[in-house]
């Protein structure tokens, strides 16, 4: 493939990078944690949400592994407790794109390249994301954990999004998001743009230091890259830095989802039903 070949799929994180968090995300791990007998104003609280802010990106139930190892159980229900209040914040307040983001995704589909969503969260909670948001035709593939092997920061929701939508080479492939873990999920799936956003969860140093090719202050700046026929990252890139050896086990969430269809995991009907 020619180096100057264009981008054809771009893949976005969604909670921080294509849509607004207004802290329901901290919100949700915040209860989930309380619940499990760890309250606000202690230590082990405090600790505790320091390491959610540092493994943002990664899916909500491996966080949750690793706040409470060797008790799967007790991570699992906490990650029952997540899901419910995030969900039930959507119902309360709804969600909003960023500004700019779906005219991106508009932009970018209609100019004939690809876009996929990736989430950490699970199908069910994805597809009440995309309905929330009406965005079920507005894209090619959502994908979340339940569809693959592993979730961020591992490559293989990139990967999976390059073999379903039959993209011929990796570096046709732009990855977009707020978190170290999107960005090192991009460089290990040897994406050509992987740009860090400033609008989510991690500051730009660290988005540097796992190796994005561009930061960027909305997902709006991703556009001339992507459209500029032969887009390549500008400047020095570093290597991402090594992750960790093994993924925690357990369950971690939308399949695919055919432009103009919905897709049959997640009826746009069962959504409070919590199919």
């Amino acid at each position: 493939m020619s180096e100057t070949s264009a981008v054809s799929l771009v893949c976005f994180d969604v909670v921080g990078t294509t849509v607004a968090d207004g802290s329901m995300v901290e919100t949700a791990f915040s209860e989930a944690i309380t619940a499990q007998g760890v309250f606000p104003g202690t230590e082990a609280y405090a600790r505790s949400m320091a390491q959610v802010h540092r493994a943002r990106g990664r899916p909500p139930i491996d966080i949750l592994y690793t706040l409470f190892p060797g008790n799967q159980a007790r991570a699992q229900a906490a990650n029952l407790t997540f899901e419910r209040s995030y969900r039930a914040a959507i119902d309360r307040v709804g969600l909003t794109a960023l500004p700019g983001a779906t005219e991106v995704i508009d932009k970018l589909t209609g100019s004939g390249i690809q876009v996929c969503l990736m989430s950490g969260f699970s199908r069910s909670t994805l597809g009440l994301v995309l309905d929330t948001l009406g965005w079920w035709n507005r894209v090619n593939l959502a994908l979340c954990p339940d569809d693959v092997q592993r979730g961020c920061p591992w490559p293989d929701l990139v990967l999976t999004a390059v073999l379903r939508l039959g993209i011929g080479d990796v570096r046709e492939v732009a990855v977009a998001g707020d978190t170290d873990s999107d960005v090192l999920c991009g460089r290990r799936a040897g994406a050509r743009i992987v740009a860090g956003v400033l609008t989510g969860a991690h500051p730009r140093d660290r988005l540097r230091r796992a190796g994005a090719t561009h930061v960027l202050d909305s997902v709006v700046g991703l556009l001339d890259l992507v459209t500029d026929s032969g887009a390549t990252a500008s400047g020095p890139v570093t290597s991402a830095p090594a992750g960790p050896a093994t993924a925690p086990p357990g369950p971690v969430s939308p399949g695919s989802v055919p432009r103009g269809s919905v897709p049959p995991q997640v009826r746009l009907e069962g959504r409070r039903a919590g199919l």
